[in-house]
């Protein structure tokens, strides 16, 4: 971008500063000089501080002050210059105002960030011991550098967009640093880091299992907690975001002063190339300034009265429906433009495809309300960047009200926690079969009354919050001691059978009870309508110990474990198999709910219930406490949903058995124009292996908590 002819201005000369422009925020560079404008609308003054090498600081006063925004142009600036940001004004914190030039602040525009935030009371704006009093302790020693960035010539090659079809869509949930960091095929120095990401040992690992999509955890630049901090301990998640448009620095490997923009970009280009979409989970929510107590790092320093929302009471109270410390206000005007420049920025310049909204409901309220017309979700659904990415929600917040599992809008998919409550209750059979049959059916009652499609339940069993899926199934209760809170984080409810044996065991059938249940939930989720999202690890028999909450552990308790020698290995084969499955037939992938009849006249239906006598189940049947077994026809024969071009689709009819009794049962396989002979395509029962012919009318035994797939032969 070329910049104005420059007239000279400043009032310090020995720091000359060119007004500059305002619209363009954040620091733009030109060969002439770089620009830098900030949003400060009630700072008295602004400085630009830059650093060299050593440290040593240089302030350049920004002098012009346009519609809320502080502006000016310094000559000689280049690439890879450290700054920072202070600024001056009222300090009245009963009134939501923080101003300390004693603290450095970051950028809320700055594209690269190095180094990282050293927690201590001296990044705090008011004295530790009297909340009222300005601390007049200089923060730079603790604070991390901002870095000007110039646009990059990075060769995207034939990259574009990959399209994939929510119902083609299968999302792999993983941390950047954790998937790769104990992975023995990557070499050693990029183990941990995008580059260690996008190798191709990992791209064909996932194309393998049969992954469309990889959901990477935040990967925006994020700091650690002090309360985290004082324990020893790392914010290893990383929800916690300091700079909206940075990739996190600390997982480069070729260093973070403006490099792990490039290598953010190649770790995309991988995945596209290997047929894999981008997904990243934003935390716009709340950042890691938490509470009015916290420190300032960036916005709090800046604009504290307008980015955080207040709780309207006396004094200056925040609300807090986050559980963080502090909600961020998306209806002020520069927090939501920061959001959306923020997102339009990872579209454009890192071709990233979708982005999964933690606590999506605190960002979808006018006020203290849930506003489904209010600014965030509207201004999103008719920006011509934004509207064309997918969009998955959280949806919920810390609040009761916050809620919202099936109210989101469309194009907007959600995290569908009623599913996973379902599933994990029908395996350990505690629940009849009437709910796991709404969810295996795409949750049409949530998402059909608004005329969404069964993609738009982002269905899934676990994921980074939580137990893993070898966990879920070894543990009775949360192991969480390493956190070193006593053990009173994480939920405790883990809605799972350990088989009397807490952790790991050497009793050879236990384990396989236990791996067993695994592939079970895993079948379900690739065979259910809807968008299976699977978290890394599962697959393979990942363990944290019985820690469900392992947000600060940075080390093997987090860390995918690539070893055979405790890996789960057939448990890998049955996800691999169900997903495969999945992927070559439209049946198992709809684009419209079930209506319950033929789609053509006299065909069979498009879905059918069946009995365990092999009957269809009737009213009685669907509140019968003691019923754990479902049978799920799907007809193939023709399917509801048309070809690209309108033309009648036919695929393979399937009939899937779900048993979640402990004990063997008998299944009468029915007898009319469905399924004249069915082959085994699928099982998690050692007495019927795959390529089995079972006849209509037929009676078998399945095992105890065991699926079997049966497609038309």
């Amino acid at each position: 971008m070329s910049l104005p002819t420059w007239r000279w201005h400043s009032r310090d000369e020995t720091a000359p500063v060119w007004p500059g422009f305002h619209q363009q925020l954040g620091a733009t560079w030109s060969e002439d000089a770089t620009n830098f404008a900030v949003r400060a609308p009630e700072a008295t003054a602004l400085w630009v501080c830059l650093f060299d090498e050593e440290g040593n600081e240089t302030r350049h006063q920004l002098t012009e002050h346009t519609l809320g925004v502080w502006h000016g142009a310094i000559p000689g600036v280049s690439p890879g210059q450290l700054y920072g940001l202070r600024a001056d004004g009222p300090w009245a914190p009963e009134r939501g105002h923080r101003f300390n030039p004693a603290k450095l602040l970051l950028d809320p525009y700055a594209k690269a960030v190095t180094g990282e935030v050293r927690p201590g009371p001296e990044t705090l704006p008011h004295d530790p011991e009297d909340p009222a009093v300005r601390s007049e302790v200089d923060s730079a020693g603790s604070m991390p550098r901002c870095v000007v960035v110039a646009e990059d010539d990075f060769d995207w090659g034939e990259d574009r967009r990959l399209r994939t079809r929510w119902r083609d869509t299968v999302i792999y949930e993983l941390h950047v640093k954790g998937f790769t960091e104990l992975h023995d095929r990557i070499p050693e120095e990029l183990r941990g880091t995008y580059a260690g990401l996008g190798h191709p040992v990992v791209t064909d690992y996932l194309s393998e299992l049969g992954v469309s999509a990889v959901e990477l955890l935040p990967v925006q630049q994020f700091a650690t907690e002090p309360a985290v901090a004082e324990r020893g301990l790392v914010n290893y998640w990383g929800y916690n975001t300091i700079g909206f448009l940075a990739p996190h620095g600390a997982y480069s490997s070729a260093g973070d002063r403006g490099e792990q923009i490039a290598e953010f970009k190649a770790m995309v280009k991988a995945f596209h190339d290997a047929g894999i979409e981008v997904f990243l989970d934003v935390v716009y929510n709340h950042t890691a300034e938490g509470g009015p107590d916290g420190p300032a790092y960036s916005f709090r320093g800046l604009d504290d009265l307008g980015f955080y929302k207040r709780s309207g009471t006396t004094g200056d109270a925040y609300w807090d429906v986050t559980g963080c410390g502090n909600t961020v206000d998306a209806t002020n005007v520069g927090a939501l433009r920061l959001i959306l420049d923020s997102l339009r920025y990872w579209v454009t310049e890192f071709h990233v495809d979708g982005f999964r909204f933690d606590l999506a409901s605190a960002l979808a309220r006018t006020g203290h309300d849930i506003d489904m017309a209010g600014a965030f979700l509207t201004t999103i659904g008719q920006d011509p960047v934004l509207r064309y990415v997918k969009l998955i929600a959280e949806p919920w917040d810390a609040s009761m009200d916050g809620y919202l599992v099936g109210s989101f809008p469309p194009p907007w998919v959600e995290w569908n926690d009623t599913y996973r409550d379902a599933v994990r209750d029908f395996w350990r059979g505690r629940t009849s079969p009437r709910e796991m049959a709404s969810r295996l059916a795409g949750s049409s009652d949530l998402y059909a009354d608004d005329g969404r499609s069964p993609y738009a339940s982002v269905n899934f069993v676990t994921a980074h919050d939580g137990f893993t899926l070898r966990d879920l199934v070894s543990y009775e209760r949360k192991h969480n001691e390493a956190n070193k809170e006593s053990n009173r984080d994480g939920s405790n409810d883990n809605r799972s059978d350990n088989y009397g044996v807490e952790g790991p065991t050497d009793d050879p059938q236990i384990d396989a009870l236990r791996r067993r249940q695994a592939k079970n939930m895993l079948v379900t989720l690739a065979l259910s309508s809807g968008s299976p999202m699977i978290t890394a690890g599962d697959e393979r028999g990942r363990t944290q110990d019985g820690n469900n909450n392992a947000y600060c552990q940075d080390n093997q308790i987090s860390w995918v474990d690539w070893s055979p020698d405790d890996a789960w290995l057939d448990v890998y084969e049955t996800a691999r198999a169900a997903l495969r499955l999945r992927r070559s037939h439209e049946t198992l992938r709809q684009r419209h709910h079930f209506a319950g009849e033929p789609v053509v006249p006299g065909g069979p239906k498009d879905l059918a219930w069946l009995h365990p006598s092999g009957r269809e189940m009737t009213e009685a049947d669907w509140y019968d406490e003691g019923l754990r077994t479902l049978s799920m026809f799907l007809s193939g024969d023709p399917l509801r949903s048309p070809g690209r071009h309108g033309e009648q689709q036919h695929d393979a009819s399937f009939l899937v058995w779900l048993h979640a009794g402990t004990d063997p049962v008998e299944v009468t396989l029915p007898e009319n124009q469905w399924v004249q002979r069915g082959e085994v395509v699928l099982s998690t029962d050692e007495g019927h292996p795959e390529g089995e012919l079972l006849e209509a009318g037929s009676t078998i035994t399945l095992a105890g908590r065991s699926v079997l797939v049966l497609r038309e032969a």
